[in-house]
This record gives structure tokens, sequence and C-alpha cells, in this order.
């Protein structure tokens, strides 16, 4: 069993729906990354509504249909993990905003 330290990291990457890395959704192809590094957990959430460094507004109401809902990805892990997801992203995120802040890990457990 995989343990997590209570003082961890959360790193968050703000992307769009449409952005793609080799043809696949760009949210995909970094979770997948996340999970060959054997990284604790990652989650993809698809947002509603926002806007990013253009000022473009993307947005899921009904008279405005997008196809590029706000995007973001979060992963949990310790600092050094975190810091070898960094360079793929570097390299895949050509637009977008990545953040990173310290957290507290409260509970890490899976059904045995």
């Amino acid at each position: 069993m995989v343990k997590l330290p209570e003082d961890s990291m959360l790193l968050r990457i703000f992307i769009g729906e449409a952005d793609r890395y080799k043809g696949k959704p760009l949210y995909e192809e970094i979770i997948l990354k996340a999970r060959e590094l054997n990284m604790a957990g990652g989650t993809v959430l698809r947002g509603i509504m926002g806007f990013g460094a253009h000022s473009r507004l993307h947005t899921a109401k009904i008279l405005r249909l997008s196809e590029d809902l706000p995007i973001v990805v979060e992963i949990v892990d310790t600092e050094e993990k975190i810091n070898q997801l960094l360079p793929f992203l570097d390299e895949v995120v050509e637009e977008g905003l990545i953040t990173l802040e310290k957290m507290k890990v409260i509970k890490y457990r899976h059904k045995e």
C-alpha cells in the first residue's frame, strides 16, 4: 500500500478541453503520464465556464455551446514526485496555467 506523507503537494493544470498532444486529449495524456510515474493520484475536472490569458469566455450555456470547456487536472503527491512530472508538462502544455501549492493530506486509503 502506498503511503502519502501528510505534507504533500497539489499540482493544478488549467487547460482547454480541445487541447491535444500527439492527437489525443492533453488532459488524458497528463493523467496517463502521472500514472506511469506511479504518482499517488490525479483527477480531471471539466468546468462549465471560464476564461484564460486571452480573456476568451468558454461556457457550457445552451446558446453558446463551447467545444473547448475549461479543464483542470489535479495531481497530489510528494514534491519529489511532482518534480518528475514538470519537464513533461513543460513540453506538452503550450497554453494554460500550472500552479503548485503545499497541502496537508488528512487521509489517503483504499479498500483492500
